[in-house]
């Protein structure tokens, strides 16, 4: 068996708990594969056979509406997880993920999981709690979708993103940030750019974003 199953078990919040004889259980059912930016992991209508792992690089998880517009719902970086849902429901995948840089998956085979759930039942709590998690944040996100302004919307995001250093890091594009909380690139761009004139942030280059008064932004929230 090769150590970077191993590895990329041990990078898993939800293996966590396991000793490491119990961590090479999981790692004897591991593959893993490289993709490059852009590839899709899996797509809409799908029925997923496998848990896949992020061992490194990010991965967007999005979906399409009727009239074609996308989704993002979460972006996904090194340890994270994707594809339960198609493993323990029936109903084929109604997102799809696909890689924003090269990514190395690591894939467990879904029937053998089930197996090790039953018989390490710490590992299905992990799976529980992490899916609980997941839920909450998206309820949060219909919410702030659903009663806030764009502004408000914006601002919560940049205070919920930003680092001790006061600093925001994307890593996505800002046209997914942009669909992420429910607003077009355009309007994010002009509100990023008002946010900066009344010197509530400063934008440097396309990914980062220094908060200048944190203070000011929780007003909007």
């Amino acid at each position: 068996m090769k150590g970077n199953e191993r590895n990329c078990i041990e990078l898993v919040p939800i293996f966590s708990n396991l000793t490491q004889e119990e961590m090479l259980e999981v790692a004897a059912i591991t593959s893993q594969k490289i993709l490059e930016k852009g590839e899709m992991i899996y797509r809409a209508g799908e029925k997923l056979d496998r848990l896949y792992v992020i061992h490194s690089g990010k991965v967007k998880i999005a979906r399409l509406n009727d009239s074609g517009k996308e989704q993002v719902i979460r972006i996904l970086g090194q340890g994270d997880f994707l594809g339960e849902l198609s493993l323990f429901s029936p109903t084929p995948m109604t997102d799809f993920g696909e890689t924003l840089e090269k990514t190395t998956m690591c894939m467990i085979d879904g029937a053998q999981l089930k197996s090790l759930m039953l018989k390490f039942p710490g590992v299905a709590f992990k799976v529980m709690e992490e899916l609980s998690s997941r839920l909450e944040k998206v309820e949060n996100l219909v919410e702030d979708i659903s009663l806030n302004s764009v502004e408000k919307r914006l601002a919560n995001t940049l205070l919920k993103m930003s680092n001790d250093n006061n600093e925001v890091v994307l890593k996505m594009s800002k046209k997914d940030l942009a669909s992420y909380i429910g607003m077009s690139q355009e309007t994010l761009s002009r509100k990023l750019s008002y946010f900066q004139e009344i010197g509530l942030i400063k934008l440097v280059g396309h990914r980062r974003i220094i908060l200048l008064d944190r203070e000011g932004l929780s007003d909007f929230y």
